[in-house]
């Protein structure tokens, strides 16, 4: 899985980091704030957040778990923390988090909670508090099942980018751009690029557009359809 960990002590994420990356996983960035783990989670878009809850005084680790579920329905967070308050682990859980696991927990238990959060499953250490404290499985998303090549056909669509204006971006063939969009909509329950932003506000799963590579022709320009822009470009 590819993973970004933020943790306020940096020898033990690096430390974790070794241990996954030994064991076949990515990680992507590893962060010691919590504004710093959004922004890697917003840049690299990973499948999987570990999360810590308490940054100093503040649970900023808490606000960003809402921010990740709320704008990044991809990734998944899975908090690594010391806290065990019943009042902290019952706001936790309601912002849907996919795991809770201690922090004094070993590399076997934090690799065998991502395994189950790969099969769509949730986890809760048995050790926590169960007071107020139960995590329902999360549904998986149609988005979910998405390659990383299609997510970024989905995010180029929304940003209402012209089918021959992504090949030129992605450097592949206007044939090629034109499987993929027939296969993103087909995956997603869309007939046309328009129904696909229509389903992508309404189910929450907006992606925000990857930024266009230098050299894109001035007239080929996207305009995103969040800002009034059109989906209808055929290219």
């Amino acid at each position: 899985m590819r993973l970004v960990i933020c943790d306020r002590q940096r020898i033990f994420a690096e430390a974790l980091a070794a241990a996954l990356e030994a064991c076949g996983h990515q990680v992507l960035a590893v962060t010691t704030t919590s504004a710093d783990g959004l922004d890697a989670v917003r840049t690299d878009r990973p499948d999987v957040c570990l999360l810590e809850l308490r940054f100093g005084d503040e649970f900023g680790g808490l606000e960003a778990a809402l921010d990740i579920r709320q704008w990044y329905p991809g990734t998944r967070v899975l908090v690594l923390s010391a806290v065990t308050d019943p009042d902290v682990l019952s706001q936790v859980v309601g912002v849907g988090v996919a795991g809770f696991i201690r922090k004094d927990q070993g590399a076997d238990q934090i690799i065998s909670a991502l395994d189950v959060i790969a099969a769509g499953g949730s986890v809760l250490d048995p050790g926590l508090p169960r007071a107020r404290a139960r995590i329902k499985p999360q549904p998986r998303k149609p988005v979910d099942e998405l390659s990383p090549r299609e997510r970024e056909i989905v995010t180029r669509i929304l940003g209402g980018q012209s089918t021959r204006q992504m090949a030129f971006a992605m450097d592949i063939t206007v044939g090629t751009v034109r499987t993929y969009v027939k296969n993103v909509l087909a995956k997603l329950g869309a007939h046309s690029r328009l129904q696909l932003a229509a389903l992508a506000s309404r189910d929450g799963w907006l992606i925000d557009l990857a930024p266009v590579p230098a050299g894109v022709p001035v007239a080929e320009t996207p305009v995103a359809c969040a800002r009034g822009g059109s989906l209808l470009q055929n290219g």
